[in-house]
């Protein structure tokens, strides 16, 4: 583009312009073949100058066509900027200029959404009802743009725009990730639009798709519940008959209408849903926290609970781990032999013999040393085990495998090393060998086939 041109457009001098074509009467002709996509009509756009755009228009009004290197039409520019009197002088050369798709084949009313511009929005739906049903390279219609730039009062234009021409069906488009218009605001937990979309009057009841799912397989209840939740929009979903999607398909599989199972309060968990049935009477202060911290599977999302598990995990091994270094009642500093002339201490009493580093428990309580020694290595190996359990298909998985082995070895090593009977070393030497490698088996068994003892269940209800 001439310079000359290009700085009369951006200080939208219309007299400067007019001298210019005086002199080279061809000066709009040859700006398309600059090799630079961009119009003065662009750069008037941008810079807001509308009797120059004026100006642009009447002398070349298939500059309102061209799209810049950006992948921007000038309308498209007017629109985002929410230039209207720019507008509206563009809708005059071609009202189609609002369906002109630009880059991610993006129109026009696209731009105004995701700004914001409220009158300009009107102006483009006036001028063709249809662009609201336009989605982008990516899926997206307005009303996902709308939500995803947080500009709830554009997002409630277009949705009485879908209300005047009775086109409700386009707030259940998906985008390419499977998301509804539902999806996006309950990941974003934007309370306003949630509670705008599932307002009988508003919006239709049964028009929107409560428990569509996204390529995730994730409902809108789900999606929000991912998020930490939020207990207002949680409580709007579940009214409006927002369920799971393992719930759904479990209802789906029985033949059920879905109206008969929204009243569900929590399918995630069972006993719950028993005990608020059943109602024997006010819940104690105790059993109201338990229920509060108590896992439910819908609500907490797997990442988490699995990280919250290797931590406890951890802190079992590092506590069970740390009587290797610091056994109960400490080590024997010295090595005693009693011997016929020397068998009592200075009090008359007997002296058992010792060894140092050998535990002081052991020598005096062998039996206790003994309980002590299987109760703690169970926690330790078990810990290990779930940490190997939680970790399966990580990276470097090997090497952790490696570490753990490493770590039992030198904690058998120790205890053995420790114990002053050799009774006892020899017989945790044996456990020591036996119960790890039985262990996954023994988890696997007691998890499948054996169920919670009764007494259990009944001491259990007696402490809620």
């Amino acid at each position: 583009m001439d310079r000359r041109l290009r700085e009369a457009s951006q200080k939208g001098d219309v007299h400067h312009l007019q001298s210019l074509i005086k002199e080279v009467p061809f000066l709009l002709s040859t700006v398309s073949l600059a090799g630079s996509n961009e119009t003065p009509l662009h750069i008037a756009c941008l810079s807001v100058h509308l009797e120059f755009a004026k100006e642009i228009i009447h002398l070349r009004p298939e500059f309102a066509r061209e799209l810049n290197q950006d992948g921007f039409s000038p309308l498209h520019i007017a629109s985002a900027n929410g230039d209207i009197e720019i507008v509206k002088e563009l809708l005059n050369v071609d009202r189609n200029l609002c369906l002109l798709k630009g880059k991610d084949r993006r129109i026009p009313l696209h731009y105004a959404v995701i700004k914001g511009r409220k009158h300009v929005i009107k102006e483009l739906l006036v001028a063709s009802p249809d662009s609201a049903a336009e989605v982008t390279a990516r899926g997206e219609t307005c009303l996902h743009l709308g939500v995803k730039n947080h500009q709830f009062e554009a997002f409630k234009l277009l949705l009485e725009n879908l209300k005047e021409f009775n086109k409700y069906g386009l707030l259940n488009n998906k985008d390419i990730q499977g998301n509804t218009v539902l999806h996006l605001a309950t990941s974003t937990k934007q309370f306003e639009v949630v509670d705008l979309l599932l307002d009988e009057n508003f919006v239709a009841k049964g028009t929107i798709e409560v428990n569509s799912l996204n390529k995730g397989g994730l409902t809108p209840l789900e999606v929000l519940l991912k998020e930490s939740g939020d207990r207002d929009i949680e409580e709007i979903l579940r009214t409006s008959g927002a369920v799971s999607a393992e719930h759904l398909q479990t209802s789906q599989q029985e033949g059920l209408p879905q109206s008969w199972v929204v009243p569900v309060q929590d399918p995630s968990n069972e006993q719950s849903s028993r005990e608020q049935t059943r109602d024997d009477g006010p819940r104690s202060n105790s059993k109201k926290l338990q229920d509060f911290f108590k896992y439910n599977k819908t609500k907490d999302c797997p990442g988490k609970v699995r990280d919250t598990l290797l931590v406890i995990a951890i802190l079992i091994a590092t506590a069970t781990y740390q009587t290797v270094l610091s056994p109960p009642g400490g080590v024997w500093q010295d090595t005693y032999w009693p011997d016929h002339n020397n068998s009592s201490s200075s009090d008359g009493i007997m002296s058992l013999r010792r060894i140092a580093g050998q535990s002081v428990m052991g020598t005096n309580n062998p039996i206790s040393y003994g309980l002590f020694l299987v109760f703690n290595s169970i926690g330790f190996y078990v810990s290990l085990h779930t940490i190997n359990f939680l970790t399966i298909g990580f990276p470097l998985q090997l090497e952790l495998q490696i570490s753990l082995v490493a770590l039992i070895a030198t904690y058998d090593t120790v205890m053995s090393a420790i114990a002053p009977n050799r009774g006892i070393s020899l017989l945790f030497t044996i456990f020591s060998i036996v119960f790890p490698v039985f262990l996954p088996h023994i988890t696997k068994l007691l998890r499948n086939h054996c169920k919670k003892p009764k007494f259990i269940i009944k001491i259990c209800e007696l402490f809620r």
